[in-house]
Protein backbone atom coordinates (compact mmCIF):
# COMPACT_ATOMS: atom_id res chain seq x y z
CA UNK A 1 0.00 0.00 0.00
CA UNK A 2 1.29 3.35 -1.11
CA UNK A 3 1.23 6.07 1.62
CA UNK A 4 0.84 9.38 0.49
CA UNK A 5 1.83 12.55 2.65
CA UNK A 6 -1.76 13.75 3.31
CA UNK A 7 -2.76 10.37 4.71
CA UNK A 8 -0.02 10.16 6.99
CA UNK A 9 -0.12 13.05 8.72
CA UNK A 10 -3.87 12.46 8.65
CA UNK A 11 -3.58 9.59 10.16
CA UNK A 12 -0.55 10.76 12.41
CA UNK A 13 -3.51 13.59 13.66
CA UNK A 14 -5.85 11.12 14.73
CA UNK A 15 -3.79 8.82 16.65
CA UNK A 16 -2.09 11.80 18.16
CA UNK A 17 -4.87 14.43 18.76
CA UNK A 18 -6.04 12.25 21.94
CA UNK A 19 -2.49 12.01 23.81
CA UNK A 20 -1.18 15.54 23.05
CA UNK A 21 -5.41 17.33 24.26
CA UNK A 22 -4.73 14.91 27.52
CA UNK A 23 -0.72 15.63 27.41
CA UNK A 24 -1.68 19.39 27.45
CA UNK A 25 -4.55 19.56 29.48
CA UNK A 26 -6.91 20.56 26.05
CA UNK A 27 -9.94 18.98 25.65
CA UNK A 28 -10.56 17.70 21.81
CA UNK A 29 -12.81 19.99 19.99
CA UNK A 30 -16.74 18.87 20.43
CA UNK A 31 -18.55 21.66 17.83
CA UNK A 32 -18.19 23.74 15.17
CA UNK A 33 -15.81 26.91 15.83
CA UNK A 34 -18.33 30.03 16.70
CA UNK A 35 -18.69 31.22 13.40
CA UNK A 36 -20.07 28.22 11.95
CA UNK A 37 -22.16 27.90 14.55
CA UNK A 38 -26.50 27.67 13.50
CA UNK A 39 -25.62 27.96 9.82
CA UNK A 40 -26.30 25.71 7.23
CA UNK A 41 -23.84 23.94 5.14
CA UNK A 42 -24.17 23.21 1.06
CA UNK A 43 -22.19 22.14 -1.41
CA UNK A 44 -21.66 23.83 -4.20
CA UNK A 45 -19.20 24.69 -7.57
CA UNK A 46 -16.66 27.03 -8.32
CA UNK A 47 -17.84 29.77 -10.35
CA UNK A 48 -14.63 31.06 -11.77
CA UNK A 49 -13.22 28.33 -14.57
CA UNK A 50 -14.13 25.28 -16.50
CA UNK A 51 -12.55 22.88 -13.57
CA UNK A 52 -15.89 22.06 -11.68
CA UNK A 53 -14.21 22.34 -7.73
CA UNK A 54 -16.19 21.53 -5.03
CA UNK A 55 -16.83 24.08 -2.33
CA UNK A 56 -18.62 24.04 0.77
CA UNK A 57 -20.67 27.01 1.75
CA UNK A 58 -22.02 28.41 5.73
CA UNK A 59 -25.13 30.51 5.49
CA UNK A 60 -26.87 32.10 8.15
CA UNK A 61 -30.09 33.55 7.86
CA UNK A 62 -29.87 33.88 3.82
CA UNK A 63 -26.52 35.28 4.21
CA UNK A 64 -23.23 33.14 3.63
CA UNK A 65 -20.71 32.77 6.69
CA UNK A 66 -17.64 31.14 5.13
CA UNK A 67 -16.63 29.37 1.68
CA UNK A 68 -13.72 26.54 1.54
CA UNK A 69 -13.06 23.86 -0.64
CA UNK A 70 -15.29 20.52 -0.46
CA UNK A 71 -12.96 17.90 0.76
CA UNK A 72 -14.96 15.16 -0.55
CA UNK A 73 -15.21 16.67 -4.08
CA UNK A 74 -13.04 14.53 -6.47
CA UNK A 75 -11.59 17.27 -8.51
CA UNK A 76 -10.09 19.39 -6.07
CA UNK A 77 -10.49 17.16 -2.77
CA UNK A 78 -10.85 20.25 -0.77
CA UNK A 79 -7.80 22.50 -2.47
CA UNK A 80 -8.96 26.13 -4.13
CA UNK A 81 -6.76 28.06 -6.26
CA UNK A 82 -6.43 31.97 -4.92
CA UNK A 83 -9.95 32.98 -6.99
CA UNK A 84 -11.55 30.17 -5.58
CA UNK A 85 -10.03 30.59 -1.98
CA UNK A 86 -11.50 34.01 -2.73
CA UNK A 87 -15.21 33.45 -3.61
CA UNK A 88 -16.25 34.85 0.25
CA UNK A 89 -14.79 38.32 -0.88
CA UNK A 90 -17.17 38.19 -3.64
CA UNK A 91 -20.34 36.95 -2.30
CA UNK A 92 -19.90 39.05 1.13
CA UNK A 93 -18.32 42.50 -0.33
CA UNK A 94 -19.82 46.01 0.97
CA UNK A 95 -18.27 47.32 -2.81
CA UNK A 96 -20.49 44.51 -4.37
CA UNK A 97 -23.80 46.27 -6.86
CA UNK A 98 -27.05 44.71 -5.52
CA UNK A 99 -29.56 47.52 -6.99
CA UNK A 100 -29.30 48.64 -10.88
CA UNK A 101 -27.77 51.63 -11.64
CA UNK A 102 -28.64 53.46 -15.13
CA UNK A 103 -27.05 56.49 -16.02
CA UNK A 104 -29.05 58.00 -19.12
CA UNK A 105 -27.29 59.60 -22.38
CA UNK A 106 -25.63 62.74 -21.51
CA UNK A 107 -25.76 62.47 -17.93
CA UNK A 108 -23.09 62.66 -15.35
CA UNK A 109 -24.74 61.02 -12.50
CA UNK A 110 -25.99 57.28 -11.88
CA UNK A 111 -29.94 56.86 -10.76
CA UNK A 112 -30.99 53.85 -9.47
CA UNK A 113 -33.71 51.60 -11.04
CA UNK A 114 -36.29 48.66 -10.23
CA UNK A 115 -35.06 45.71 -11.99
CA UNK A 116 -38.38 45.15 -14.05
CA UNK A 117 -37.60 48.27 -15.22
CA UNK A 118 -34.01 47.11 -16.25
CA UNK A 119 -34.98 43.96 -17.78
CA UNK A 120 -38.08 45.32 -20.01
CA UNK A 121 -35.10 48.43 -21.29
CA UNK A 122 -32.93 45.42 -21.93
CA UNK A 123 -35.64 43.66 -24.12
CA UNK A 124 -36.77 46.91 -25.98
CA UNK A 125 -33.33 47.47 -26.94
CA UNK A 126 -32.55 44.63 -28.24
CA UNK A 127 -36.07 44.24 -30.07
CA UNK A 128 -35.21 47.32 -31.30
CA UNK A 129 -31.81 46.67 -32.47
CA UNK A 130 -33.14 43.14 -33.96
CA UNK A 131 -35.76 44.62 -35.91
CA UNK A 132 -33.56 47.56 -37.38
CA UNK A 133 -30.31 45.02 -38.68
CA UNK A 134 -32.75 41.57 -39.05
CA UNK A 135 -31.56 40.26 -42.73
CA UNK A 136 -34.80 38.11 -44.12
CA UNK A 137 -32.27 37.15 -47.34
CA UNK A 138 -29.11 37.33 -48.66
CA UNK A 139 -28.28 37.24 -52.59
CA UNK A 140 -31.04 35.28 -53.08
CA UNK A 141 -30.52 32.53 -50.04
CA UNK A 142 -33.08 32.80 -46.76
CA UNK A 143 -30.04 33.79 -44.05
CA UNK A 144 -33.27 35.26 -41.56
CA UNK A 145 -30.39 36.60 -39.15
CA UNK A 146 -29.37 39.92 -37.32
CA UNK A 147 -25.63 41.17 -37.28
CA UNK A 148 -25.67 43.63 -34.73
CA UNK A 149 -26.36 41.92 -31.70
CA UNK A 150 -23.90 39.04 -30.31
CA UNK A 151 -23.69 36.97 -27.54
CA UNK A 152 -20.90 35.74 -24.72
CA UNK A 153 -20.91 33.00 -22.40
CA UNK A 154 -19.24 32.86 -19.28
CA UNK A 155 -17.48 29.96 -17.62
CA UNK A 156 -19.79 29.95 -14.36
CA UNK A 157 -22.65 28.56 -16.88
CA UNK A 158 -23.39 24.58 -16.80
CA UNK A 159 -23.55 22.89 -19.74
CA UNK A 160 -27.45 23.09 -19.83
CA UNK A 161 -27.06 26.84 -19.54
CA UNK A 162 -25.00 27.58 -22.83
CA UNK A 163 -27.42 24.99 -24.44
CA UNK A 164 -30.71 27.20 -23.70
CA UNK A 165 -29.08 30.86 -23.83
CA UNK A 166 -27.48 29.70 -27.40
CA UNK A 167 -31.19 28.44 -28.62
CA UNK A 168 -32.70 31.94 -27.14
CA UNK A 169 -29.74 33.40 -29.48
CA UNK A 170 -30.72 31.61 -32.13
CA UNK A 171 -34.39 32.28 -31.95
CA UNK A 172 -33.89 35.82 -32.32
CA UNK A 173 -31.40 35.14 -35.18
CA UNK A 174 -28.29 35.74 -33.79
CA UNK A 175 -25.63 34.18 -35.38
CA UNK A 176 -22.25 35.53 -33.28
CA UNK A 177 -22.31 32.61 -30.14
CA UNK A 178 -18.94 32.31 -28.52
CA UNK A 179 -17.94 31.12 -25.08
CA UNK A 180 -15.22 32.53 -22.71
CA UNK A 181 -13.88 28.83 -22.41
CA UNK A 182 -12.73 29.54 -26.21
CA UNK A 183 -11.37 32.70 -26.34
Amino acid sequence: MRLTRRAFFATAGVCLAPSLAKLYGAEPPTSLPPKLEKTRETTSICCFCGVGCGLVVNARDGKVVNIEGDPDHPINEGALCSKGAALYQVAVNERRLSKVLYRAKGSSRWEEKEWDWALSEIAKRMKTVRDASFVGEKNGTTVNRTEEIACLGGAALDNEECYLISKMMRSLGITYLEHQARI
